[in-house]
């Protein structure tokens, strides 16, 4: 049996289980159904620890391994065009469907009053965290490290990926001599990581059951529904998105036929749905980008390590819905001005959203509060992510390689423009 159905058997068990004990009105058994939440805490937070070392390591390898130096830069900025365009098509998109879907979830008034009392508790400290959050200046002060291993120590990988960038091309001005240890070493560490990573997996049977059983004992059956009901919506917008967005953004920009980048992806696709995971697909991606896409080798040797590292399109999609969805839990309506907020937010704060499972999920504690919404909410999400996490890497991969073949075509057209003779004229 593979993993993705274990997971899916845990999260259904989990979830009757939980409703089950909801309806039977017993404390005894919601108790023991509370007691084995840190369990999923622990899972979490597992997955958690490992996301520096594979940034880190699969940056340092990637951009040391680039055959044309010159050739990054430029990669580099088309890159973050790149990034930033569909970032915010994508956040867009999903502020602009998602509410028609969300409406039409049917909820329970029951589960709505549940979930406001359970805020209740929280709401102190959200709003003190709200007052916390950084301004634009003080987010771009902050991208550049004043401590690496202390912004390393607080989980701020965005400015953690600009040291190692800048520490990447530093190494490409040494010695081969002295930079090959050095890249080697960073080598062995993100696949250490990776391995870790993988143990972890195993056991996301354990941890899915611990978090979905404690959510729905809380929550019951209605909001049990209710939750099926978000997880069709983000599958749906999701999956227009990749039809209606990436795939013509590749076939248009890069020059490709349909069928014949769908078929390059449709591997790494696959073992980014099974594994949850946009890095552990990344050999895939890199495997059909050199023998399937012909693409340059900085494309697969640098732009896909750095896209998988820190472009997450699907999360600037399904955070918008998932801010929709916790705000009408919760009995929040969300004016214009909060919802562009929201969109705003949601783009810087997809490059700090790691390639492992619940990723996206993790980093939503600021939208959340810069929404006014309760912290606690991802509690809602969490145990349900396995499903929509599947979905959204598959999507993240798929943009990795929209952009990788639009920035393949460009890099083709420079390399072409580079090797013409001064004398014969440009086409």
């Amino acid at each position: 049996m593979s993993l993705t159905t274990r997971v899916l058997i845990a999260l259904v068990v989990g979830v009757a289980a939980g409703v089950s004990i909801a309806s039977s009105g017993s404390p005894m058994l919601a108790r023991g159904a509370m007691a084995i939440e840190p369990l999923g805490t622990l899972w979490i937070n597992a997955i958690r620890m490992t996301v520096i070392p594979l940034v880190v390591g699969s940056l340092i390898v990637g951009i040391t391994s680039a055959p044309n130096a010159s050739a990054i830069g430029r990669v580099g900025r088309g890159a973050i065009v790149f990034f930033i365009v569909t970032l915010f098509v994508g956040a867009g998109y999903a502020a602009l469907i998602a509410p028609l879907l969300i409406d039409r979830i049917p909820l329970d008034p029951a589960a709505i009053a549940s979930m406001q009392a359970s805020a209740k508790t929280a709401s102190g400290g959200v709003a003190q965290s709200a007052n916390n959050i950084p301004t634009f200046t003080r987010w771009l002060v902050d991208l550049v490290p004043a401590n690496p291993i202390k912004a390393a120590a607080d989980g701020a990988l965005l400015p953690i990926i600009v040291f190692t960038l800048l520490l990447g091309l530093a190494l490409l001005t040494l010695p081969a001599e002295r930079r090959d240890p050095v890249v080697a070493f960073f080598q062995g560490l993100g696949d250490a990581a990776l391995a870790v990573v993988r143990w972890v997996l195993q056991l996301a049977p354990i941890g899915v059951f611990a978090l979905a059983l404690p959510l729905a004992t809380r929550m019951g059956a209605s909001a049990a529904g209710a939750l099926a009901g978000f997880v069709a919506v983000v599958i749906f917008i999701t999956v227009s998105f990749c039809v209606v967005i990436l795939y013509p953004i590749a076939v248009i920009g890069g020059r490709i036929p349909l069928a014949q980048f769908a078929k390059a992806i449709l591997q790494s696709q696959a073992v980014a749905f099974s594994s949850r995971s946009s890095l552990a697909a990344l050999p895939a991606m890199i495997e059909s980008a050199r023998t399937r896409l012909g693409l340059p080798a900085e494309i697969s040797g640098f732009f896909l390590p750095l896209a998988a590292s820190t472009y997450r399109v699907a999360g600037a999609v399904a955070q918008p819905t998932a801010v929709l969805f916790i705000a009408r839990l919760y009995g929040v309506e969300l004016t214009a001005t909060q919802m562009l907020s929201v969109v705003l937010t949601v783009v810087p704060t997809t490059f700090s959203v790691p390639g492992i499972p619940a990723g996206s999920i993790i980093v939503m504690v600021p939208i959340l509060i810069g929404a006014g919404l309760p912290a606690e909410g991802i509690g809602v999400l969490l145990g349900i992510d396995a499903i929509t996490d599947m979905f959204r890497t598959a999507a993240n991969v798929t943009g990795d390689m929209a952009g990788a073949v639009v920035l393949g075509r460009r890099e083709r057209a420079t390399a072409a423009v580079a090797l013409r003779p001064a004398s014969e004229p440009a086409p």
